[in-house]
C-alpha cells in the first residue's frame, strides 16, 4: 500500500466520488483510505478528523457544484446568471444526488458550526455574485433599486428562492426570471 498521499485535494477529490457512489455515509477515514490506496495514518496527516474530512469535502462539493463559469457573460445579465445557477443546481442533483437536502439538513439538525460557517461561506459567495450581477447588468431599469430596497435586498429573496427550488428539485427557473423582469426590467 502507499503511504503517501499526493495533495489534500487527491483525497477531496476521493471523498467526493464516495458521495456520489453511495451517499454521505460512504465516507469515513478508512472507506478514503482504501480509494486514495494509502493508509489510515495518511489522512489523518491531512485530516485531524472524520469531522474534519466531511467538513472539507461538503465545501469541495458546493465549490464544484458553483464553480466560476469559463463564460465570464454570465455575470454580466441577471437572467444569464439565474439560469447558469439552475443549471449548476440540477448538475449538482445528478452528481451528488440528495447532497443539498441532506447537507442542509444534516447540519442544521445536528451541532455542527464548522458546516455551518462553510455552508453560509458557500452562500455569501453566491449573494455576492448575485448582487454583482444586478448591480452591473444594463438592462436594470434605473430607479429600480432605492434605499429600501436594495440589490442586497433582492438578491437575498432571489437566493431563498432558489434554496426552495433545490430542496423541491425544480430546475426550471422561469418563475424566478419572470419575478425578475417584473421587478427590475
Amino acid at each position: 500500500m502507499n503511504t503517501v498521499v499526493t495533495s489534500k485535494e487527491q483525497i477531496l477529490t476521493a471523498s467526493r466520488e464516495l458521495v456520489r457512489q453511495g451517499g454521505w455515509h460512504a465516507v469515513s477515514i478508512r472507506s478514503v483510505a482504501e480509494a486514495c490506496g494509502v493508509s489510515v495514518g495518511s489522512i489523518y496527516n491531512y485530516f485531524a478528523s472524520k469531522a474534519e474530512l466531511v467538513s472539507d469535502t461538503v465545501e469541495s462539493v458546493w465549490c464544484e457544484i458553483f464553480h466560476l463559469p469559463e463564460d465570464e457573460a454570465v455575470f454580466r445579465d441577471t437572467e444569464a446568471c439565474i439560469g447558469w445557477m439552475y443549471s449548476r443546481m440540477e448538475y449538482g442533483c445528478r452528481q451528488y444526488p440528495g447532497f443539498f437536502s441532506l447537507h442542509s439538513i444534516g447540519f442544521m439538525r445536528e451541532d455542527k458550526p464548522d458546516g455551518k460557517r462553510r455552508m453560509q461561506k458557500t452562500w455569501q459567495h453566491i449573494l455576492e455574485g448575485l448582487c454583482f450581477v444586478l448591480k452591473h447588468d444594463a438592462r436594470v431599469r434605473p430607479g429600480a433599486f432605492d434605499a429600501a430596497f436594495t440589490p442586497e435586498k433582492f438578491a437575498d429573496v432571489l437566493f431563498s428562492l432558489m434554496l426552495s427550488a433545490l430542496l423541491r428539485q425544480d430546475y426550471d427557473p422561469a418563475a424566478v426570471l419572470e419575478i425578475v423582469r417584473r421587478t427590475l426590467y
